[in-house]
């Protein structure tokens, strides 16, 4: 027996659109200006879907970048359309409702995409997209679509030339018959009053006004870290195809995690300084096991392989470092050399200026580090708006790895302190000099 619900939910024109563009297209990409009201138009398609499915069991995800941010962007619109819904059961510890049908709907944080991992999924949300790691998509949250043929809508404001820019020109371009497009500037809709846009135009820089209001991805990243260094690179033409050459050895650099993303860079350095990233990696979920196979399977002459301080603390489990583990399975690491600070913070801050003066000699290979690129150019400060100024702690989220793992590779091209590294870790071989290339494992 059908049950009719009514939803205290009134859709503008504009959103009405995109819920008819979902009813057509398996895929949408809504660029959006902000204080349009797409969280509360997500939800409410993610509530409808839900309600609607017939399919048993269904299940649909709101994805945020962090998982922090969905709670406090979407949860409370979530309940409070949901309640609505006789019968509906809340789950607050997981950031989840329950429906009737037993279709359920999830809160995740894209800033743990193993949590999305071994689920289907029907329908899904990615909020602010242009802020999280291009794989959850196509490695995480396509293969869930795939059983059942689910929908997926992807919401955002530009922030740069990103992978939400790559998805919409996708959408908007290719023909494809999956995928449907929309765009609304805040001149468009008429949703904010003209009187606070002059206002807020009056205090943005232009850039910022045209991100924001307007949904340019010509603007740069606010706050970002190397946006100069970056632009510079490209117009001289150091972004672009960088070979691998079989005389010189390859060094990777690393930023370890476990639940969090492993990143690595592969670079080879010339006697003239150049120093040429040929290849970016990332991953997450597995053990130096999978690394060590990985990097076996490049065919690579390797030099050596650089990792962070916390390689050599012993884990309380095993009593081992991860240092010996990765030993064992032939990955022999040297730990990046620390600079001079007074605090962690002054050392991330020289290790900034270090990738800065290092990035003239950089050369990168534009497809096989095309992740390593987004991370550098979305690596960013957060903005106090109470104080009107950048923080000075860089923003910790899918860009930190690989700008972590680059940021040790300029240490290291910086002059050594091998003095300071024998004092901090004895017994570890030092680092003057190379021992010889070899092979993985030999």
């Amino acid at each position: 027996m059908s049950t009719l619900v009514t939803i205290p939910y009134a859709p503008r024109q504009f959103q009405r659109e995109i819920h008819a563009l979902l009813d057509d297209k398996r895929f949408v990409v809504a660029v959006c200006h902000r204080r349009f009201g797409k969280t509360v138009c997500a939800v409410n398609h993610l509530l409808k879907s839900a309600l609607i499915c017939q399919k048993p069991r269904g299940r649909f995800a709101y994805i945020a970048p962090t998982f922090r941010q969905g709670k406090a962007v979407a949860w409370d619109y979530l309940k409070h359309f949901a309640s609505a819904v006789p019968g509906v059961t809340v789950n607050e510890s997981e950031l989840r409702i329950k429906l009737p049908n037993e279709a359920e709907i999830r809160i995740f944080g894209s800033d743990n995409p193993d949590s999305l991992r071994g689920l289907y999924i029907d329908g899904a949300v990615l909020d602010e997209y242009g802020m999280q790691a291009a794989t959850v998509f196509s490695e995480v949250l396509r293969p869930a679509l795939a059983d059942r043929q689910g929908w997926a809508l992807f919401l955002g404001t530009p922030n740069g030339k990103n992978q939400f820019f790559d998805l919409a020109q996708y959408a908007r371009t290719s023909g494809d018959a999956l995928w449907g497009f929309v765009e609304y500037k805040a001149s468009q809709t008429g949703y904010v009053l003209q009187s606070e846009l002059e206002a807020a135009e009056a205090v943005m820089t232009p850039d910022e006004y045209r991100q924001e209001w307007e949904c340019s991805f010509e603007a740069s990243v606010k706050g970002a870290i190397y946006a100069a260094q970056l632009q510079q690179a490209r117009e001289d033409g150091r972004i672009t195809r960088v070979p691998y050459d079989p005389g010189l050895p390859v060094d990777t650099d690393w930023d370890l995690g476990i639940g969090d993303a492993m990143a690595i860079w592969f670079s080879q350095s010339t006697r003239g300084g150049e120093v040429r990233l040929i290849e970016y990696l990332e991953g997450s979920g597995e053990g130096f096991p999978h690394y060590a196979a990985l990097l076996s399977s490049r065919g690579y002459v390797y030099g050596q392989h650089w990792a962070p301080h916390d390689i050599a603390v012993r884990e309380l489990g095993t009593g081992k470092s991860r240092l010996q583990t990765a030993a064992e399975f032939g990955i022999r690491f040297e730990v990046t050399p620390r600079l001079q600070r007074s605090s962690a913070g002054q050392e991330v801050e020289e290790g900034i200026h270090a990738v800065r003066m290092l990035f003239p000699r950089c050369w990168f290979d534009e497809q096989k580090c095309l992740r390593g690129i987004e991370a550098l150019q979305h690596y960013r400060r957060d903005y106090n708006s109470r104080l009107n100024e950048f923080k000075a702690t860089p923003v910790h989220d899918f860009a930190s790895h690989g700008a972590d793992a680059f940021r040790g590779l300029a240490v290291r091209h910086q002059p050594p302190k091998a003095k300071k590294r024998q004092e901090e870790f004895p017994g570890l071989p030092s680092q003057g000099g190379r021992s010889g290339a070899s092979w993985l494992g030999g």
